[in-house]
């Protein structure tokens, strides 16, 4: 009985060992790839290190009461939109996906979107003014802001009627190891 199970126990660690190297397991040892998607910000002007109030003020151009529009991007600094402008954004990013489709296929750019809202809210105008050269990520970004609108209503702290907002939608793949941990 002992040697019927001693043989048993090699006849299969045989066995393992040779399905084993006829099908390895590569997938445990193999790091896995994470994708991350950011949105990035167009890069700002330089700021002058010693400025003077008085150079503020002439560097300012003047802005007419009567404005009814105004421009901004999503990542203002101005008093008047900065909240307004986080929240679009926010609505925004989670609308916004990566195409599956460009993701498989390695596709990556980055476009700036152009749109204007209402005081309601309301979607009122949308269009690509830098293209990222691929269609399948143009129409992503601008499915993103259709599915987003309308947006909320602006605050009284935007006086405007209209509101025309830049947003630079950046598709990136980034490829990035899970360190192993040690073996304790």
């Amino acid at each position: 009985m002992k040697v019927c199970f001693a043989l048993s126990i090699l006849l299969h660690g045989a066995m393992l060992m040779a399905v084993s190297m006829a099908f390895p397991i590569r997938w445990i040892t193999t790091p896995l790839r994470t994708y991350r998607v950011d949105f990035i910000r167009p890069p700002v002007k330089e700021i002058k290190e010693k400025e003077s109030p008085d150079d503020l003020v002439e560097q300012a151009p003047p802005r007419p009461a009567h404005t009814t529009e105004d421009t901004i991007s999503l990542d203002t600094t101005d008093v008047r939109y900065v909240s307004y402008a986080r929240m679009v954004k926010e609505i925004l990013m989670a609308e916004w996906t990566y195409p599956t489709e460009a993701k498989d296929n390695l596709i990556e750019g980055h476009l700036l979107a152009f749109f204007t809202l209402d005081r309601d809210g309301s979607l009122k105008d949308l269009k690509i003014l830098e293209s990222s050269g691929f269609s399948i990520l143009d129409n992503e970004a601008l499915r993103a802001i259709k599915a987003a609108a309308p947006f909320p209503p602006f605050p009284s702290t935007i006086t405007v009627s209209r509101l025309h907002i830049k947003a630079m939608f950046d598709y990136q793949l980034a490829a990035r190891s899970i360190p192993s941990t040690p073996n304790h």
